[in-house]
């Protein structure tokens, strides 16, 4: 197992360079000239010329991704261009919220997602297994900046019982509790369905197995049974889920930060973008990349511990 973890995180940094590269060369593929933004609408020139040759663009493009790759290895992101600050300071203050918001969201979808599936596949083809069935549909189908607008009508304006918007706080204390609990449901609606799905289908493949038929065939209890032998080797295809599902969670940040003004990561890849704040956007599209690489990274390891017995080799 151990050379299996050392290959994964060899690929894992192969990936993190083949990511830079291609975050690095969307600066030439964006139209526009970056120098011109730079330098402004009234910019001579004079002035494009020497903003040019500031940002290094003078240089060719080989030896320009060579400075940026290096600058990386040192965890120097660059410089915004419209606030003259570090780029990864920026980040690390806006980064925590996001992850806030994600975490919460997922632990709502795995409390909701996972249960629901195992219900629906042991209550196959009842009314119970149609009804969640149908709920993990609407949920799927649900864009999570609707609901999240419907969530803000409702619960904020309407019931004043929760605020509109803004994280100050941690999910786990009260205030940060009433700040992440609509987005996090907005964000995870659609993450939990995933799960359940997932969980269903899986549990029904376990529950058809002959070891299945054998450990009920020796009295063992129903509950001994769906929680020691079905759900464990349910879990691999539940677990590559979570990983795939954390990507759909950053990406769909994004759109909620947007939604509950939430000061995040999500809110500041948006506004490089309008701003065409070209480092800041190629900063946080490789910061998204590589938590969802470590994800996942993480989640081939768990295979590991979970079935000892699939072989990596």
């Amino acid at each position: 197992m151990r050379k299996y973890i050392l290959k994964r995180i060899g690929l894992m940094l192969l990936l993190l360079v083949g990511m830079s590269f291609i975050v690095f060369i969307s600066m030439y593929l964006a139209p526009g000239d970056t120098a011109e933004t730079v330098a402004g609408a009234n910019a001579t020139p004079e002035d494009i010329e020497r903003v040019r040759v500031f940002l290094g663009l003078d240089k060719p493009f080989y030896v320009q991704y060579g400075i940026y790759f290096m600058n990386i290895l040192h965890g120097n992101l660059g410089t915004s261009l419209t606030t003259r600050q570090p780029i990864l300071s920026e980040l690390l203050v806006r980064l925590p919220n996001t992850i806030n918001l994600a975490v919460f969201a997922m632990i709502l979808a795995c409390l909701f997602g996972i249960p629901l599936g195992i219900i629906a596949a042991l209550k196959k083809d009842t009314w119970i297994d149609n009804a969640v069935t149908t709920i993990s549909l609407c949920g799927i189908s649900i864009p999570n900046f609707w609901l999240g607008t419907m969530l803000i009508l409702f619960f904020c304006v309407k019931l004043k019982w929760l605020p509109t918007g803004g994280m100050t706080e941690p999910f786990w204390t009260v205030t940060g509790f009433k700040q992440v609990i609509l987005p996090g449901i907005a964000l995870g609606m659609q993450v939990s369905a995933g799960f359940t799905r997932i969980s269903r289908s899986a549990m029904l493949d376990v529950l058809q197995s002959d070891y299945i038929r054998t450990a009920r065939s020796k009295g063992l209890k129903g509950t001994a049974v769906i929680l020691v032998h079905a759900l464990r080797n349910a879990l691999i295809p539940i677990i590559t889920q979570f990983g795939t599902s954390f990507g759909g969670l950053l990406g769909g940040a994004i759109i909620t930060e947007q939604v509950f003004v939430i000061n995040g990561i999500g809110t500041y890849l948006i506004n490089g973008i309008t701003q065409r704040n070209f480092p800041v956007v190629q900063s946080t599209v490789l910061v998204i990349a590589t938590l969802f690489i470590v994800v996942n990274l993480i989640v081939d390891i768990l295979y590991c511990v979970i079935d000892p017995r699939i072989s990596y080799e």
